[in-house]
Parts: structure tokens; C-alpha cells; sequence
């Protein structure tokens, strides 16, 4: 226990050293870690909302958006499959979450029979000549959660693209996230990248309908009016183009793997998009089939541009133009990017978090944690002398190896994270005070302070080990059922119980042993 290899000495000291140099930057204001050069360690901690302010959404997935949306999808199958089987029905629509008919001297196992290949979670009653179809309780249920989860981690490949560092995306409820995004003084930018459903669609324009029915807003059997987005409105007297579309979607932007910006022919903004396998060959197919047609691209309902297909397109990419600008063209390329929601997000609550705050919780906290360690730091030499200062520089490598650990993890820090430090910084001490004790005890017994210093050690590593490991499982349960400031604290206690174990087993004993092999006491100041 006590031969120290000269490697491992090396080794011991040169972690302190660089932990120390990796912590620095995080006790450093901003514009002084900008002059710091690229080779020297620059990563601070991340300050969480309540230190550093920034902004709060309260997000509320719109779940009755899908539900008529599923519903319009099921009228239009239905349509479809009666129409292929010649069966007579009248007054299809929507009414009351369900889909209402009327048949037309069909035989009714024949229709149910029909209904029951349209979709296998559905029921289906009777009142009368009407028929009611709707969707199951148990599909609707397992449906919200399904895209509560794709909408979480939607938002989170949004946020994390805008270049916003540590938010923290929860789940709210059955139906909300709540967001927080620490630094961000104008979320407007982000409230509008994620107020977008970004459905992408490929169309073809029915160039048979007539401008005059296009403008009065009639659609031919089997298409759709769509607006252009806002940049079709310069082209066209401050007014959007309307396009009659066929409501068979083509293609689905599902389908799509990557999206970036880029620019046309002309040097103007635009987005370059690229299909995976199967919507590569399927693209190929479309283009090839339709050449000289207009070809639309409906981006949440608005047409964004419908370019004329000049010559099949077989690699599977392709390029969105328009009058894009820079910002607009790559806005685009990241919702192409993250997905498209699968229901809209309302924005039900937004707050901000003043800079001030967090100062006033930072000034706190730092108040509070100087006057624990000094606390600390006193009644370890008033009850150890020279061991007790031993045991207070290894409690403050302990301090500076947790904040370069929160930093090289990027992690956040919040309040009760920096309440976890403080309290790691004790911890860290009290296996110390587990040692020393335990070294009194052998002195007590007669032995050599050589041998005093050797047992102390080694007996009292079972119950430190057994100690730390303990509060680990703990932090880690934090962790794993917590949310926000929970896992914040539960972040810094593991890492903090962590950097307590190797300063007290071997930082400490290092100093020590050092020590002792320079002035051979025969007796030990503890």
C-alpha cells in the first residue's frame, strides 16, 4: 500500500495537473476565454437556466390535428376501395371524430367485408341505413404516445441544429414538452422552426384545370388547391399562385436522407436534398414517366416550388429552388433534416429567465460553497494538523477534476448541481476522516506509524468503497426516474462520488507516503 512506482506517480500527478488546466477556463469570463489559444483547453461548464437565464416554452402537441388527418386519409381509402368494388354509397364525410356513409343497395357483408381491408384498427357500426367508422380506443392510445415520442426527439434534433447547447427537452403529461434552452435571450427564430410541421410531399399539377376554376378555388375530381408558400407571392402581385394539384401523393419526404443548402445555376439560395434507396428508385420512376409536366413539392400545405421535369432524375437528388434566402434556404434544410412532426406544436406558454437571476443564484451559490470548504478546510487542521491539510488539497483536486468532468461531458450545470459539489466536496473529506481515524485506532494499538499508516488505509477502503458505491446507485436512481434539476444534481453527486474515491485512495496517500519516506517520524501529528 505504500510503494509508489515511479510511473504511477507520474501518473497520479500529471491527472491533478490536467485536471486543474482543464478546469480553469470554467472560472474564466467569456471574452477571456476567447483570447485563450486553440491549444490550450477552453471548454467551460454549461450554465443551466436558472444560472445563466434564457428562455421556457411550454409545448402542446396538437393530437386532434392527426386525428382529422387520419380520418380525411381513411375517407379517401374508403372511396378508393368502393369505387374499385362498384359499391353505390352517398354523404361520405367526417362528423364527430368518425366517418359517416350512406349505401346505395349494397349487400352489408359485402361493404363490411370492403371496410375491414381498409384498415385493421377500426370499428365499425350501424344505425339504420348509416354507417359509422372510426378508429379503436386502444389505436388512438398507443398513437398519442407514439408520436409524443417522435415529436420529443423531432424537437430535439431541431434545437440541437440550431447551435443552442444543453436544452433540455422533457416530457409533459400525455400530450406536452416542456423546453428550456439556457443563453437563448430571442427564441423567436426557434418558436418558428418548431411551430413548422415540415411535411414534405410530391405532387403532380393537373395542368388540365382551368385558371378561372383554380381561382375560385373548384378543384377537378381527384385534386386539391394548393397555395404557394410566401416567396410565390413577389412573383405574382403580392398575391400567392394557386396550383391544382392531384391529391395522390407521389413521393413522401420520409423518404429523404439528407437536406443542406446550396445554390442554383444562378447563384441564388436554394436546397439540395437526397433520397434514400427505395425513394431514389421511386423518384427515377416519376421523373421518367412525366417528363415536360410540373412537378410540385408541398411543404405543409403550400406549394414551394413546381419546377417542369426537363429529363428523367435517376441519382436519387435533386434541388429545391426558389426565391430563397440564405437564412430561409438553410431554415428549410434543417426541418428536411430533422424530420417532419407527425402532429402540429402549439406553443401554449413561453417565459424568460433574466441574466440577473442566475447571477444572483451563481453569487449565492459561490457564497455558500466558499464558506463550506472553508469551513471544511479549518476543522480538518484543528482535528488532523498536517494529515487534515493533506486531506484539504485533495478535496480541492477533487473540486477541480468535477468541474473539468462537467465540462469535457458538457453537462449542465444548475443550482442543485452546484449544491451536488458541495456536498461531494464533504464527502470527499469524510473518507479522509474514515483513514484517519482508523490510522489513530492502530497507533493506539502500538503500532509503527509505517505500519499504523499501511492498516489505515487498507482497512478503511472496504467501507469507503462500500460508502461511495452506495450514493453512486443512488445518483444513478436520480438519474434514471428524474427530470430537470434532478439529473442535474444526480450528474455532479456521480462524478463528484467518483473524483472523491480517487483523491482519497490515492491523492491523499501519495502526499502522504511522500511524507513520510522524507522525514521518517517516529511518531505520527494525527
Amino acid at each position: 500500500m505504500l510503494h509508489f512506482p515511479r510511473w504511477k506517480i507520474l501518473l497520479i500527478t500529471g491527472s491533478c495537473v490536467l485536471f486543474v488546466l482543464l478546469a480553469i477556463p470554467s472560472f474564466l469570463s467569456e471574452s477571456t476565454r476567447n483570447d485563450i489559444p486553440d491549444w490550450l483547453p477552453h471548454r467551460a461548464v454549461n450554465l443551466g437556466l436558472d444560472l445563466q437565464g434564457g428562455s421556457q416554452l411550454l409545448l402542446e402537441v396538437d393530437f386532434d390535428a392527426y386525428m382529422r388527418e387520419q380520418l380525411t386519409n381513411l375517407v379517401d381509402e374508403i372511396r378508393v376501395r368502393f369505387r374499385a368494388q362498384k359499391i353505390g354509397y352517398k354523404g361520405l364525410s367526417i362528423a364527430g371524430g368518425k366517418v359517416i356513409f350512406a349505401l346505395r343497395g349494397t349487400p352489408d357483408a359485402e361493404v363490411e367485408k370492403v371496410l375491414e381491408g381498409v384498415n385493421s384498427d377500426i370499428d365499425v357500426t350501424r344505425t339504420g341505413e348509416d354507417y359509422q367508422v372510426a378508429f379503436t380506443d386502444r389505436w388512438k392510445k398507443t398513437s398519442k404516445s407514439q408520436i409524443l415520442d417522435q415529436s420529443l426527439e423531432i424537437v430535439s434534433r431541431r434545437v440541437n441544429e440550431t447551435g443552442t447547447k444543453e436544452p433540455s427537452i422533457q416530457r409533459q403529461g400525455d400530450n406536452r414538452i416542456l423546453l428550456q434552452v439556457p443563453g437563448l435571450a430571442d427564441p423567436e427564430h426557434l418558436k418558428a422552426l418548431l411551430g413548422r410541421t415540415a411535411k414534405m410531399t410530391f405532387h403532380m399539377v393537373d395542368e388540365s384545370a382551368s385558371p378561372e376554376d383554380i381561382a375560385r378555388g373548384i378543384a377537378p375530381p381527384g385534386d386539391r388547391i394548393v397555395p404557394g408558400d410566401e416567396r410565390s407571392a413577389d412573383k405574382n402581385g403580392g398575391t400567392p399562385r394557386r396550383y391544382a394539384v392531384y391529391s395522390h401523393v407521389e413521393l413522401s419526404g420520409d423518404m429523404l436522407v439528407d437536406a443542406h443548402p446550396a445554390y442554383d445555376q444562378d447563384g441564388s439560395p436554394a436546397v439540395a436534398f437526397r433520397f434514400n434507396a427505395a425513394g431514389a428508385r421511386k423518384f427515377g420512376e416519376i421523373t421518367a414517366a412525366n417528363v415536360g409536366k410540373l412537378f410540385a413539392i408541398v411543404l405543409d400545405d403550400k406549394v414551394i416550388t413546381a419546377p417542369v421535369i426537363r429529363s428523367p432524375i435517376l441519382g436519387g437528388s435533386g434541388i429545391i429552388t426558389g426565391n430563397f434566402t440564405a437564412q430561409s434556404a438553410n431554415d428549410l434544410a434543417l426541418l428536411l433534416r430533422a424530420g417532419a412532426l407527425p402532429a402540429p406544436l402549439r406553443i401554449i406558454e413561453e417565459r424568460s429567465v433574466g441574466p440577473s437571476l442566475g447571477a444572483d443564484s451563481i453569487a449565492a451559490g459561490t457564497k455558500a460553497s466558499i464558506i463550506g470548504i472553508g469551513l471544511v478546510v479549518v476543522f480538518m487542521v484543528v482535528f488532523y494538523g498536517l494529515f487534515g491539510l493533506f486531506a484539504d488539497v485533495a478535496m480541492l483536486v477533487n473540486a477541480f477534476m468535477t468541474v473539468s468532468l462537467l465540462s469535457l461531458f458538457e453537462a449542465t450545470l444548475t443550482l442543485p448541481g452546484i449544491a451536488g459539489i458541495v456536498l461531494t466536496v464533504g464527502m470527499a473529506v469524510d473518507a479522509n476522516v474514515l483513514i484517519y481515524e482508523r490510522m489513530r485506532e492502530e497507533v493506539r494499538n502500538g503500532k509503527p506509524p509505517y505500519q499504523a499508516i499501511e492498516d489505515g488505509f487498507r482497512l478503511a477502503f472496504g467501507t469507503i468503497f462500500d460508502s461511495h458505491v452506495t450514493t453512486l446507485v443512488a445518483a444513478l436512481i436520480l438519474f434514471q426516474f428524474g427530470t430537470g434539476t434532478v439529473k442535474g444534481f444526480a450528474v455532479t453527486l456521480a462524478i463528484g462520488i467518483i473524483c472523491s474515491l480517487y483523491t482519497a485512495v490515492l491523492v491523499t496517500r501519495l502526499m502522504v507516503v511522500t511524507w513520510l519516506r522524507k522525514t521518517r517520524p517516529k511518531v505520527l501529528p494525527i
